[in-house]
């Protein structure tokens, strides 16, 4: 892990975009949460005055508005009523993107077999996503109970399946960090091993092994603890360290969804024009400012999401990280022009920390240079809110 240390000034981009004065914002704004809107369950104090400047009149938003979290354990609705509380108005559920949520628009996984891991409603929220034949750990784990060995006090030497029309798992989808990790661990790599039974050791092993679709690729996060503590990411690392360690082959993953995902900017792209129809906007939005606490993830996405809007623009080939490839017909063609990125220092990251933790997930690799540089470092959400306004000459 590099440590480094970061010195950026709130002035490194000057957008050159023409504004107009207008009553009808052509921007929209990306909120991370965690980190930015609140910490752990204390909400920030400069947020409930701040987002007052986004109210019309009438007590609903007036600029377009989403919500992008890499959090994956609860339902969109959930997760609406509590920023609904933080913020002091209403927020829609279709103004909610979990790390999950690009998970609707992947309809050739919605008909298969799958291990869903994670936690809090994992298999309500895999139904609100499409997916019809759900396994839990908790399921896959009785009807292989010899293959759950690491504690002690709980082996069983039945072999599985137990149910004799158990019928092989076709994928795994990871949702969030499971409550454990070692039951996982073993799991998942005995069935990426099997081909998704794991009742014998094949022959020869498969590769590439069943699909693995990720959500959530935080290595880091802030809670109220007074330290980042582990996310997503360092169980999605741990995974492929030990698949690497028994087979000798890298595991692959069919899709990581969620931040930095470029999937994930694409789909909260898609939301905010959505959302600006709905609070009476009929022209384009075309500069969208995300602004986070995690340079590795918040800024990484939305500047490596600029960056296929640039080429997009430009007619330029777009098969970037196989979007095209998943999402098929499913994809349209972005109006956004610009992704701004913008860093608040109320979370894992600020400008002058030592404790800068630079991690790209590894299939994003090789790291380029600037994209966990944000165009724009401001102390709270409040203060980014204000920088966006100013922007775009909107008050």
């Amino acid at each position: 892990m590099a440590i480094m240390k970061i010195f950026l000034r709130s002035d490194i981009r000057t957008f050159t975009g023409v504004r107009h004065l207008s009553t009808k914002p052509k921007f929209g704004l990306i909120f991370d949460i965690d980190g930015v809107i609140v910490r752990g369950k204390t909400v920030l104090p400069p947020v409930p005055e701040s987002f007052a400047r986004l109210r019309d009149d009438t007590g609903k938003f007036r600029v377009p508005t989403v919500f992008v979290t890499n959090s994956g354990n609860a339902l969109r609705s959930e997760k609406a009523r509590d920023l609904s509380k933080w913020i002091g108005f209403e927020v829609s559920e279709d103004q909610v993107v979990m790390a999950h949520s690009p998970l609707r628009m992947f309809k050739q996984f919605h008909d298969k077999r799958v291990l869903v891991s994670g936690q809090g409603q994992i298999r309500e929220i895999a139904k609100e996503l499409g997916f019809k034949r759900i396994v839990t750990m908790d399921e896959l784990v009785r009807n292989f109970p010899s293959l759950d060995y690491v504690n002690k006090d709980r082996r069983n030497p039945t072999c599985g399946p137990v149910d004799p029309n158990f019928s092989p798992i076709e994928g795994i989808v990871m949702l969030s960090e499971p409550t454990t990790w070692e039951t996982p661990l073993q799991l998942m790599v005995d069935l990426m091993m099997t081909d998704g039974m794991p009742s014998n050791l094949p022959n020869t092993l498969p590769h590439p092994h069943i699909p693995v679709l990720a959500c959530n690729m935080d290595l880091l996060w802030v809670s109220e603890a007074p330290i980042p503590r582990y996310g997503h990411g360092a169980f999605l690392v741990c995974l492929e360290a030990l698949y690497k360690k028994v087979t000798g082959k890298d595991m692959v993953y069919t899709a990581l969804i969620g931040k930095p995902s470029e999937i994930t900017y694409y789909h909260a792209n898609q939301m905010i024009m959505k959302h600006a129809k709905e609070i009476g906007i009929d022209h384009n939005v075309e500069t969208i400012y995300a602004i986070g606490d995690n340079i590795n993830t918040d800024v990484f996405g939305a500047n490596l999401y600029d960056k296929y809007l640039a080429r997009y623009s430009k007619g330029k080939e777009t098969k970037s990280r196989g979007m095209e490839k998943l999402l098929g017909t499913n994809l349209e063609a972005p109006t956004v022009k610009a992704c701004i990125s913008i860093l608040v220092e109320t979370g894992v990251h600020r400008r002058d920390s030592e404790f800068i933790s630079e991690h790209c997930p590894r299939d994003f690799l090789p790291l380029e240079e600037g994209l966990c540089r944000p165009a724009f470092v401001v102390k709270d959400v409040g203060r980014a809110i204000n920088l966006a306004l100013k922007e775009e000459n909107f008050d």
